[in-house]
């Protein structure tokens, strides 16, 4: 395969930047070969942009073509599973954004046709090509920070004014966003906490909605993991806090992680805290502590990273950064939360009520009557990829 045809399913935001960053050679092992949205303004704007490629205004028209090898589905939250699982039946290679789904009932079946596929299937967490959690990572996964006591990570930089709410009639709406700040400004979080940490056993999480707007969805979040090793987390974040934080803190028998501000400070102690504990006789001691930088620097490649990642993985047969079956990780955290808040109970990740979850969801889905004078002076961009 000397370059893979690459079509784009959903010509939103996300679908401009993939067709841009694939015309403009960023991904060299790709090329763009298809646009598809059911949208006659947005096929207007593509066709002026790339007057040499085919344009479809349907996903299933630009399946059956048969000109790409590999799609990526940039639409509405609520449609990743069903366009992932025909793309799959027509052979094509998928990688999907995030989130993998509003509710894991419907990610559970897109990860099945996965299985039962040859086909490849990634997504787009691009945060994960990020060299300051490629580097937590790393250092959890290798033991040298010892035991993981508490991790804790506020996340409200995500500030979004009423006006943000109202430039859509899909936007925070049960029925077409399917949620909030879990499902739209922080998968990539959620899905970094288990791919640094490992999942949570147990989540009990305090939500609040229309805290701060006139929206039916979350707008604050503070969530409590529990592990089954003795390792507690606690996951804050908001849309309504200006100016945010984000920090990650990791406390461990090393010493303590800090992230912030694009920095990494390590203090460490020269003996575990276990260690120190074990031998020490003074009733105030504590271990010496040294305070280092660790030296991360940049974002990495982040959207074109995932890309050619992909690209490298159909070629050469490499392992994916972002497998698509993962997507149901950092998912199952954002639909546990929303569960516990919705029947203030702790919940059992293992034993995650997937069916029971959307039924609930259902209900709000029901009743979700959020629809606003200004929503309804503009155009109406609802479902359009």
């Amino acid at each position: 395969m000397e370059k893979i045809k690459f079509g784009i399913i959903g010509f939103g935001n996300m679908g401009r930047t993939h067709a841009k960053n694939v015309a403009e050679g960023k991904v060299p092992q790709m090329e763009l070969s298809a646009i598809c949205d059911i949208s006659e303004a947005k096929l207007k704007e593509a066709k002026e942009l790339y007057p040499d490629v085919p344009l479809f205004e349907s996903p299933t028209d630009l399946y059956k073509s048969g000109i790409c090898d590999a799609v990526i589905i940039a639409v509405p939250h609520y449609d990743h599973p069903s366009l992932v699982k025909e793309a799959f039946e027509y052979n094509l290679n998928v990688i999907t954004e995030k989130p993998a789904g509003v509710y894991t009932a419907q990610v559970l079946e897109m990860n099945e046709a996965a299985k039962n596929s040859d086909k490849l299937f990634g997504i787009m967490y691009n945060q994960r090509t990020n060299p300051m959690y490629q580097k937590i990572r790393n250092m959890v996964k290798s033991g040298e920070l010892g035991h993981i006591k508490r991790i804790s990570w506020t996340v409200t930089t995500w500030y979004r004014p009423q006006a943000y709410h109202d430039s859509g009639s899909w936007r925070s709406t049960w029925k077409d966003e399917g949620g909030g700040a879990l499902i739209n400004q922080n998968p990539h979080q959620l899905d970094l906490w288990q791919w640094m940490f490992g999942m949570p056993d147990k989540i009990t999480a305090f939500v609040s909605y229309g805290k701060y707007y006139d929206i039916e969805v979350e707008d604050d979040v503070t969530a409590f993991f529990e592990y089954e090793n003795g390792t507690t987390g606690t996951y804050i974040t908001s849309t309504g806090e200006t100016p945010g934080t984000n920090r990650l803190e990791i406390a461990c028998d090393m010493g303590r992680i800090i992230v912030e501000n694009e920095k990494m400070i390590f203090e460490r102690n020269v003996i575990s805290e276990r260690e120190h504990n074990e031998k020490n006789t003074e009733p105030f001691a504590q271990p010496e502590c040294w305070k280092c930088e660790i030296p991360v620097s940049g974002i990495g490649e982040q959207h074109v990273g995932i890309l050619k990642d992909f690209a490298n993985a159909l070629i050469n047969k490499t392992p994916l950064l972002a497998p698509g079956e993962e997507g149901i990780d950092g998912l199952t955290i954002s639909n546990a939360i929303h569960y516990s808040s919705w029947t203030n109970k702790t919940v059992d990740i293992k034993n995650f009520p997937h069916e029971d979850f959307y039924n609930i969801l259902k209900d709000k889905i029901k009743s979700s009557t959020m629809v606003k004078n200004l929503r309804e002076k503009t155009s109406d961009t609802a479902g359009t990829y």
